[in-house]
């Protein structure tokens, strides 16, 4: 009967070790639940903003938390950590000197309220806050402005990322989004 590394045992799990083939020294790290994005297939090049069109879906395909009045709050496609939520103006900018006084303070209290979501849904440690301007920065869309919120736990660190560039993501990300979409108070100023 296969076991895990903390001892658990798998009885309907099928061991590798009586099947044909030769092992080649590779791990394997099954992620089944990303089947969904190759059949999907391929984003096509052009000029669409993800940030300007995520907007136009519907919550759960976007992936969207919250809907404000001059930004969103938007699960990231490629999480750092289960939780990583992107804050985002509605309106198409690249970087944060170009927002307004209003767009600022919105952007100010959807952080600070996502911060107290994840606290209360995933119990979060403390958090990664930041903007990329730019590409020669890191941001992976320069764009259109966005502030990443990241939480972060005592025990989230472990040689994945370090030595095979890999993050381990333990749930799903619709999942995650229906969470914190159902603990998001009426009023993000709450």
């Amino acid at each position: 009967m296969p076991t895990d590394y903390d001892g658990t045992e798998y009885p309907d799990a099928e061991s590798s070790a009586g099947l044909a083939g030769i092992p080649d020294g590779f791990q394997r790290l099954w992620t089944p639940h990303r089947i969904a994005y190759i059949e999907q297939g391929g984003v096509s090049p052009g000029d669409d903003c993800v940030f300007c069109t995520a907007p136009t879906l519907t919550d759960e395909q976007a992936l969207i938390a919250h809907r404000g009045e001059l930004a969103y709050v938007i699960l990231n496609l490629f999480p750092y950590n289960s939780g990583h939520l992107l804050v985002v103006p509605y309106r198409h900018i690249a970087t944060y000197d170009s927002a307004t006084p209003e767009e600022v303070a919105e952007i100010g209290s959807l952080t600070q309220t996502a911060m107290r979501v994840l606290t209360q849904t995933a119990r979060a440690d403390g958090f990664n806050l930041g903007m990329n301007q730019g590409a020669i920065a890191g941001a992976g869309i320069a764009a259109h402005l966005h502030q990443h919120v990241v939480p972060r736990w005592a025990t989230d660190a472990n040689f994945f990322p370090i030595i095979a560039r890999t993050k381990a993501i333990p749930r799903l990300l619709g999942e995650v989004r229906d969470e914190i979409a159902a603990a998001w108070p009426p009023s993000s100023l709450e």
